[in-house]
Order: structure tokens, then C-alpha cells, then sequence
């Protein structure tokens, strides 16, 4: 039975290498003081999901997203495996509106997954920040579900943490979106319940809650080139 890779602490994360020294501390101190960080400044949203190899849908890992907009149509994420503090970045994805997706070339197009079952299902969510009210960020929350569930993205991982990389290995994995209940089974062996109890109870959220929430979002209308991993895994 296969089985989702989960966030680590510090204590698991295992990546090779000496502490960091006092030197190396206080010259991180000095640069974050006098350099301006502009493109990092941007990130504007922590979405939290899961992405599915490509070409291994049994396995798939959660994903920190931290995004950006450089427009309307266009977000860039940066991928995490912890919100933690020494999280390790193992991959980049990009998100565009439809009008943009119907522009790509077809066979760009099979490289782009569609967030709908994960918004819809509850899977995906925005973490609360500390002090927010639950109403409050609800809505917020569901707002912008109601923005990114008509988006297509491209994910790419570099750091396959699932499998016990201690750096980077290899090249570049595609990765997909959780589309169906049945694609969750495929992965996780089991339901939502199997791949998001642990995640949800480390959050404090619950996902059928999400859901319940998100039952008036429209669905949205999916092009036929997107997902193209599920019709090739079949």
C-alpha cells in the first residue's frame, strides 16, 4: 500500500551538513538588513494539497505552496514539504488562467493539471494565520478558492523527500493533481479520510468542513488536454 509523504519537523528533515556557525548566522542577519528581497516580498498565499508523479501516480507528497501574482493570470509558487522554519524547497509551480491555457500549444497543454476536485474536495486549503478569526478566514479562504479552482497548473519537483533523497537527485519530476476519489485511492490505498487525517489534525482543519463550504463555488468547465497523466496511467 502506498502512502503520501507528510511534512517533517527539524528533527526529520535529514539533510546532510554541519549546524549552521555563528558566523554563517550573523552574515544572514547582516544581508537580510541591507538587501531588499523584492521578488520573495511578493508571496502572498500558503495554499497546502497534494501532488501525484506523473509518471508513478501511487506516490504523491504534500505541498506547501507560497505564491505569488505577477498578474491576473499568471501565479508562481515556490514548493515547500513543511511550513517549518528549515523546510526544504523541492519544487516550483506555475498557475495561469484559461484564457492563457487555451493559448499553449497542445502538446504544452498535457503538462498542466486543473485544481478543481482539490478545491471542491476540500483538499486544498489556505493554513490560518495565528490571531484571525475563524469567520473571518473562511471567507477569506473561500474566496480565493473561488480564484484558483478555474486555474491550470505545471508543477515540477526537484527533491523526491518521499522516497529519502538527502539533496536533490535526478531530474526534474512532473507532478499532477488528486482529480477523482478514485486517483486518491490509487495513490493512498484508501479514501480522503486516509490521505488527509493526518494533515488535517497537524492543521486543525477538517476537509469535510472545507467542502461543505465550498459547495456553492461552480464547477468550471476543464479542457480536455489537462490532466493528460490520469489518461496515460489508465
Amino acid at each position: 500500500m502506498s502512502e503520501c509523504a507528510r511534512s517533517s519537523g527539524p528533527e526529520l528533515s535529514g539533510i546532510p551538513g554541519d549546524s549552521r556557525t555563528m558566523k554563517s548566522r550573523v552574515l544572514e542577519t547582516g544581508a537580510a538588513m541591507v538587501q531588499d528581497f523584492k521578488p520573495v516580498k511578493q508571496l502572498c498565499a500558503h495554499l497546502n494539497a497534494f501532488h501525484v508523479y506523473a509518471n508513478d501516480p501511487t506516490r504523491c507528497v504534500e505541498a506547501n505552496h507560497y505564491c505569488a501574482h505577477l498578474t491576473e493570470d499568471v501565479r508562481q509558487c515556490l514548493i515547500y514539504d513543511s511550513p517549518k522554519t528549515n523546510a526544504r524547497l523541492i519544487g516550483v509551480e506555475y498557475m495561469v488562467t484559461p484564457r492563457i491555457f487555451r493559448t499553449l500549444p497542445e502538446e504544452e497543454r498535457k503538462l498542466w493539471h486543473t485544481h478543481e476536485f482539490e478545491v471542491k474536495s476540500g483538499m486544498l486549503f489556505m493554513p490560518a494565520p495565528v490571531g484571525i478569526a475563524a469567520p473571518a478566514w473562511d471567507a477569506a479562504e473561500t474566496a480565493e478558492m473561488e480564484d484558483v479552482i478555474p486555474l491550470y497548473g505545471k508543477t515540477f519537483h526537484m527533491w523526491q523527500v518521499d522516497r529519502g533523497d538527502v539533496v536533490p537527485m535526478g531530474m526534474p519530476q512532473l507532478m499532477g493533481s488528486f482529480t477523482t476519489p478514485e486517483s486518491v485511492e490509487k495513490a493512498t490505498g484508501g479514501g480522503l479520510d486516509t490521505l488527509l487525517k493526518e494533515r488535517d489534525e497537524r492543521f486543525g482543519v477538517n476537509y469535510q468542513e472545507k467542502a461543505k463550504k465550498r459547495e456553492g463555488i461552480p464547477a468550471v468547465e476543464k479542457h480536455p488536454d489537462a490532466d493528460m497523466m490520469w489518461n496515460a496511467t489508465k
